[in-house]
């Protein structure tokens, strides 16, 4: 499961990025973001300091600052997104790339049926979730537009 962290990451991202598409877009200020997403503006300082310092938005200091992406929705990626909040995305350590660390419990990650049914899934689960970007929950969103609307 995703944390409450990373949905609030995500609707403060997916504001952003509706501000980034219209014809004169304006850096936001947190209080902005938070009544658009419908977010806790506590939380949401923390938060964009971490999208921030992933590089991923950038921060405008001054009367008209506030935050804004400085990437295409098409450049940021869901995956990378959530190890920056959450941290690892790996069911077990021992299937992690970035925070790998050996079972305590395992004899042999080799013979490991425990190991084996979660890498299978895990990585199906990775084939679509490094696949994914914000432009795919962009067009997410706008298809289900059209379809209420219809």
């Amino acid at each position: 499961m995703i944390t409450q962290k990373m949905k609030y990451a995500l609707k403060a991202l997916l504001v952003l990025a509706d501000e980034a598409a219209r014809e004169a877009p304006d850096p936001l200020t947190i209080e902005q973001i938070a009544r658009r997403s419908g977010t806790p503006k506590r939380f949401l300082e923390h938060i964009l300091l971490e999208v921030r310092n992933a590089g991923v938005i950038a921060s405008t200091r001054g009367r008209s600052g506030g935050y804004s992406l400085i990437k295409k929705p098409s450049e940021i990626s869901i995956s990378e997104l959530l190890r920056t909040i959450d941290g690892p995305i790996a069911p077990l350590p021992c299937l992690s790339r970035r925070a790998y660390q050996r079972c305590e419990d395992c004899s042999d990650e080799a013979t490991c049926r425990i190991r084996k049914v979660f890498a299978e899934v895990f990585w199906s689960y990775l084939l679509i979730i490094e696949s994914l970007t914000l432009a795919d929950m962009l067009r997410s969103d706008a298809a289900m537009t059209q379809v209420m609307g219809a």
